[in-house]
């Protein structure tokens, strides 16, 4: 028997991606076409960095469990996806300091489609809120309890 615990999750943002990409196929969006792509190929590149190091924990895992297992979760799609717009926002500000906004502006609209396969951003008020709450709960004096907030706060405002 296999170290490997295989789960069935189902993994609506990577269906829900590759759905979208047939229907700007359809409706001509090249664009979305072109970055949907670029995230999907993002996504197979960590299955496939997964399915390697599961590999190499378990040499004798069968074929069948190991592709079930290296499906990324939701969750880490999402990882996948905010660091993707993080790359955009990295190209924007390098764009910008060298004088080509019609460069920015394409990647201000890739941002805006990965964007719909994101959670929500609260808003900066209610994260304040949730801050002070996390400071109140933990019972921080200084700023070296930023740790023991951080741990409360985490859990809550994950993604």
């Amino acid at each position: 028997m296999s170290k490997v615990k295989c789960q069935m999750s189902i993994v609506m943002i990577k269906q829900q991606i590759q759905s979208d990409i047939k229907d700007a196929m359809k409706n001509g969006s090249q664009t979305v076409v072109d970055v949907l792509r670029m995230t999907m190929s993002a996504v197979n590149a960590k299955e496939k960095e997964k399915r390697y190091k599961l590999t190499q924990e378990d040499s004798e895992i069968k074929e069948a469990e190991l592709m079930l297992a290296s499906q990324l979760t939701d969750e880490e799609i999402t990882l996948v996806i905010a660091s993707e717009v993080k790359k955009r926002k990295d190209a924007i500000a390098l764009y910008q300091q060298g004088g080509r906004p019609e460069l920015a502006d394409n990647e201000k609209k890739e941002i805006e489609i990965l964007q719909k396969y994101l959670p929500k951003q609260l808003p900066l008020e209610e994260l304040r809120k949730l801050v002070e709450v996390s400071i109140k709960k933990v019972e921080a004096v200084s700023i070296e309890d930023t740790g023991k907030i951080m741990a409360y706060l985490m859990p809550i405002v994950k993604g």
